[in-house]
């Protein structure tokens, strides 16, 4: 007999949609994206950001999401972000924010800036309304630096991501870009002086600190 042959096999881990960070709660929509960012955690340890491991097998359904989040009014804001690009589920995530509008929450995207350049289209009008803040990934203060630590899919991706951060204050009140201090190259303050340019805030991130 098969000492085994008892021994269920190990259930199927389920996908970590939905996971909170202090008083915040992040919605992980995706893990397909724009960037190759070499600082990703997904290209270096694995897909875990705070003990959460957000690989997903399969693109979750508004359903699902939505269900994992429960109620939106419990946290200060939920978050567009995990190990992909929201916005390539451009149409999930207004379905989803809307849905956080509907329930009294608050709403911050975290995106590269490139759905523009994605969709070719400004995609900024249907933003309009559904969200409270965008965190816009500036990354870096000049091309050079941006595509040697992001490595963009798409040709003339710095230049797209400037000019998403120009036009979003039109359509969304607070508007963020970010930089990572520790990066080799990265110079904080022209990046900081590169998007008051732009007519944004700016805030500095640390390495390897998520949240």
């Amino acid at each position: 007999m098969n000492q085994h042959a008892s021994n269920p096999l190990p259930a199927p881990r389920s996908p970590v949609l939905a996971y909170p960070i202090g008083d915040r709660l992040y919605l992980n929509i995706t893990d397909r994206c724009t960037l190759r960012c070499r600082f990703c955690p997904k290209h270096q340890a694995g897909p875990r950001v705070h003990g959460y491991d957000l690989g997903l097998r399969e693109r979750p359904s508004v359903e699902r999401l939505i269900a994992a989040m429960g109620d939106p009014s419990r946290y200060s804001e939920v978050v567009f972000c995990g190990f992909g690009e929201p916005t390539l589920r451009l149409k999930r995530l207004i379905e989803i924010a809307d849905h956080i509008q509907a329930h009294g929450g608050r709403v911050r995207l975290n995106t590269d800036g490139l759905a523009n350049r994605v969709f070719r289209r400004n995609v900024l009008p249907d933003l309009a309304g559904r969200i409270d803040a965008l965190s816009v990934s500036m990354n870096a203060q000049c091309e050079d630096v941006y595509v040697r630590h992001c490595r963009p899919a798409l040709s003339g991706s710095f230049a797209a991501m400037l000019d998403f951060l120009r036009e979003a204050p039109l359509y969304v009140d607070e508007v963020t870009a970010t930089a990572i201090d520790g990066l080799a190259g990265v110079d904080i303050g022209a990046c900081e002086r590169l998007a008051r340019d732009c007519g944004v805030a700016f805030r500095r991130r640390t390495l390897d600190v998520v949240g």
